[in-house]
């Protein structure tokens, strides 16, 4: 018969498991965002300045960013769920109430932990948000401006802004 303290312990390793993988992949997709802006600017370089082909950035930075800021989410949804109630439960079960899984709160108190998920937005701001509305800004001042392809940049600017207020709005800067 498994007891209740093996169900929770097991429980905490299968969702530490996806928060790792989930971490793994949500930081691979800065580096993925950057390769795919090189492959952009590259692209239009080499054509002679068809400074379009930048229209292609937005839409690749909202999809990736978006999927970056939704495994970010689970993250941290992972993080307080052990928090909040696994770590509770568990607990419960232990003599004397020993804490456990005191890392998922420790490390949240550090005096730094501000700054770094300040800076950490400006980053993601800047990879996600700043980077396209460049590419976007390049081709207003330098492209063909056809209504089509303006049609499409206004469009793909309304994107780029709201992929911002969402990045904003979870970067879980008041915890």
């Amino acid at each position: 018969m498994i007891d209740a303290s093996h169900l929770l312990l097991a429980e905490y390793d299968q969702i530490k498991q996806e928060q790792r993988a989930r971490i793994g992949f949500r930081d691979n997709l800065i580096y993925v965002t950057f390769g795919v802006m090189a492959a952009v600017v590259g692209s239009t370089m080499a054509r002679g300045g068809h400074f379009e082909m930048l229209l292609l950035l937005p839409p690749s930075s909202v999809t990736l960013g978006w999927t970056y800021l939704v495994n970010d989410e689970k993250i941290t949804a992972v993080g307080r769920y052990i928090r909040e109630e696994l770590a509770p439960r568990l607990q419960e079960l232990t003599p004397e109430r020993a804490e456990v899984f005191g890392w998922e709160t420790a490390h949240r108190g550090d005096a730094r932990r501000h700054s770094r998920k300040r800076f950490q937005l400006a980053v993601d701001i800047l990879t996600f948000c700043i980077s396209p509305l460049a590419a976007l800004t390049v081709y207003w001042l330098l492209g063909p401006l056809h209504w089509p392809l303006l049609l499409v940049s206004a469009i793909e600017a309304a994107m780029v802004a709201s992929l911002a207020v969402q990045v904003i709005r979870y970067a879980d800067l008041g915890h």
